[in-house]
């Protein structure tokens, strides 16, 4: 008989399936027109219903299948009892048939820590910009990302009504990402993608090192990161603190899945155990390609200005 297959197979198809329930939730939220908008820390950092429901789903969903899973999610929420209808027990079948790669065979529930972002892109869903939105599940093994969920709940929202409406974009180290159509940015062009809601002095000294044919500025890290693997940008830039581990724990995974690298703007890797300190505070730089490219050309100043 064929073996059951691999934990982390498994925690991946339910990530598959809780990001679709996630995006079914916030366009639920979108279209029922009450977003109801909570202020953080401030205008740039919101809350919205659909960030906490959201959350409950994919938290309490994982949380029941795998109890010994360390899950840690962007929003502080009370841990209430969360409601039957937010909880999604299916899994996608065809990533169960994928053979599990060789070095993660062995993983127990209690080696992995899940890093959720259940909205990405808050302030641009408020202002209509759904796009740029994403749902982030991340999976961390030993420190590292090593796979990972973004799902676009809004993909394909401008090709009419006839269109499929959002997409779902998985990877495993070892294995590859699936679900969208790797390409790279044109040969010798410099595109940066950057923030769109955080800029500041630093941010835009950065960039103007890099001296780029051409600048995106665009909301959330998971949008960014599909900008890299889509040819739509060569380098993602952001010299400044602010992104947080639930940003960027499943952007890595899949970008490191195709080849691709993501470090903070000195250069350092991110590290994902379930102790580590939340804020990314020395930036972020990720390539599909060239990476050293970009990196030799960060200043200083820069770098000095970050400390990790």
């Amino acid at each position: 008989s064929m073996a059951s297959p691999a934990l982390l197979m498994r925690v991946v198809a339910s990530a598959y399936s809780v990001a679709e329930k996630a995006a079914t939730i916030v366009r639920n939220v979108m279209s029922a027109g009450d977003l109801g908008i909570v202020e953080k820390a401030g205008p740039n950092d919101l809350q919205t219903k659909a960030d906490r429901l959201v959350q409950m789903s994919i938290c309490a969903s994982l949380a029941r299948k795998f109890p010994k899973v360390t899950i840690i999610g962007e929003e502080e929420l009370p841990t209430d009892d969360v409601t039957e209808d937010l909880i999604e027990d299916g899994h996608c079948e065809e990533i169960l048939k994928k053979p599990c790669p060789a070095q993660y065979t062995g993983i127990k529930e209690e080696e992995l820590v899940i890093w959720v972002d259940p909205l990405d892109g808050t302030k641009e869903y408020t202002e209509g910009l759904l796009d740029h939105v994403t749902v982030l599940i991340g999976i961390a093994y030993g420190g590292k990302a090593i796979a990972g969920v973004i799902n676009q709940p809004y993909y394909n929202y401008e090709a009419g009504a006839n269109a499929g409406l959002g997409r779902t974009i998985w990877g495993v180290l070892g294995m590859g990402a699936f679900g969208f159509q790797l390409s790279e940015a044109p040969a010798g062009k410099h595109i940066v993608v950057t923030t769109r809601s955080h800029s500041s002095a630093l941010v835009n000294e950065c960039i103007t090192a890099l001296n780029p044919d051409h600048v995106i500025r665009v909301g959330g890290a998971g949008n960014k990161i599909i900008q890299l693997i889509e040819g739509k940008a060569s380098a993602y830039v952001f010299a400044s603190p602010g992104c947080k581990k639930w940003d960027t724990c499943a952007p890595e995974a899949i970008l490191h899945a195709v080849g691709g690298k993501i470090t903070d703007i000195r250069g350092n890797s991110f590290q994902y155990n379930k102790e580590v300190k939340h804020m990314n505070s020395a930036g972020v730089l990720a390539t599909l390609r060239n990476y050293d490219y970009y990196a030799s050309r960060i200043p200083n100043t820069v770098k000095e200005s970050l400390v990790p």
